[in-house]
């Protein structure tokens, strides 16, 4: 009777780039197809291990990646986390480059800015739908509310978003998952300590950096640091920071920049690698993409090592459960933000809500509903 062939580090990589470059949908879709090709088909591990890997994979950064990272840690040590990460992301940043490479260059021809004035409105509705599925689970109390409410009113006046983020982390790390997720009532002494939070939102935002390749690199690290609640937290952060502070980015070129890395497959994070390359070319995309990963890698390095005395991360519930209703107020307040330049009449109004109804109502994948965008604008319905 033959044995079964213990996979290889480099069979582990291949299959990493295979999901890298098909892992359309999000996170969880990912997450799903790694559950299918690891668990199901191929029986690599216990599938009891795999969860706890998308558990931990959820405290900082995008989660299919850290599940991806964890997986090759805990079969290869490092050198396999390192190896399995790469190849997933190598698909994804590729093909942002390159999409980068020729936005960048030709986005004055007439036929590519029409085709982008059509993702505009398909992009508003993305990000809004993203914050309608985050909130139905996040804001289920009234401090919750309170939260996403003081971030979206922050974000609507270009208040620091990591700030807001600081903020929110704090009260979840002082008020609790029970209080904020409504389970627990929120105490009169906690009401009037959770108002001094607000406080940090008041920080001023961080200062232009000059526009280098160590400059970029440290931005983007520093915005790894607070990268919770998901790849679409990276929306508000990255327009405060480029757009509103830095002007390294458009409006215009940011809602673009939204647009082809949730075109691609990956993580959209991969918006970092676009604003990378638009201020310091492949260099300047490849060490934005390191640098945005590098803490949640480093984190998973942790964790992965001694996950198994840490099943029960009570701290990182407390924490994520004050991150997650300011995540929805940044998003909203991205939104707001970027709809003006998006929608700019009534075709572009016509073709936000079916987009938002395509979306919420009847689920379609974001890649089809920006085909449609794209398809609009290429015909010349939205001007």
């Amino acid at each position: 009777m033959n044995q079964p062939v213990s996979p290889t580090l480099r069979s582990y990589a291949l299959l990493f780039f295979r999901l890298g470059a098909i892992g359309f949908g999000g996170g969880m879709a990912v997450v799903a197809l790694l559950e299918a090709e690891l668990i199901q088909r191929r029986k690599f591990m216990e599938m009891e291990e795999f969860l706890h890997g998308v558990a931990l994979g959820q405290i900082l950064g995008p989660f299919a990646v850290n599940t991806s990272f964890f997986v090759g840690y805990r079969r290869f040590g490092l050198p396999g986390a390192l190896a399995c990460t790469g190849a997933f992301l190598a698909p994804s940043v590729a093909m942002v480059t390159l999409l980068a490479w020729l936005y960048f260059t030709f986005h004055t021809m007439p036929a590519l800015q029409a085709t982008l004035l059509g993702l505009g409105p398909v992009v508003i509705a993305l990000i809004l739908s993203a914050a309608w599925s985050m909130g139905r689970k996040a804001v289920q109390s009234w401090p919750a509310g309170f939260l996403t409410t003081l971030a979206l009113a922050m974000a609507l006046f270009k208040v620091s978003s990591l700030a807001t983020l600081a903020a929110g982390a704090a009260v979840g790390l002082w008020a609790g998952k029970d209080v904020l997720s409504g389970k627990t009532r929120m105490k009169a002494s906690q009401g009037g300590r959770l108002s001094a939070f607000a406080f940090l939102g008041g920080l001023p935002a961080a200062a232009p950096l000059a526009t280098s390749l160590s400059g970029t690199a440290w931005l983007f690290l520093k915005i790894g640091l607070l990268f919770f609640g998901g790849g679409f937290v990276l929306v508000p952060v990255l327009h405060q920071h480029l757009v509103v502070s830095l002007g390294w980015l458009t409006p215009r070129e940011f809602l673009d920049g939204v647009a082809i890395s949730n075109l691609t497959p990956g993580p959209i994070a991969v918006l970092a690698t676009f604003a990378g390359y638009r201020v310091q070319g492949v260099l300047g995309a490849l060490a934005a993409t390191a640098a945005l990963f590098t803490p949640a890698l480093v984190l998973m390095g942790l964790l992965s090592h001694f996950y198994g005395r840490l099943k029960d991360l009570r701290l990182a519930q407390n924490l994520l459960a004050g991150l997650t209703p300011v995540v929805v107020g940044l998003i909203l307040g991205a939104a707001a933000l970027l709809a003006p330049g998006a929608i700019r009449h009534w075709q572009g109004a016509v073709l936000f809500i079916l987009a938002l109804a395509l979306l919420l109502r009847w689920r379609w994948h974001p890649a089809f509903v920006l085909g449609l965008g794209a398809l609009a604008g290429a015909v010349g319905f939205v001007r």
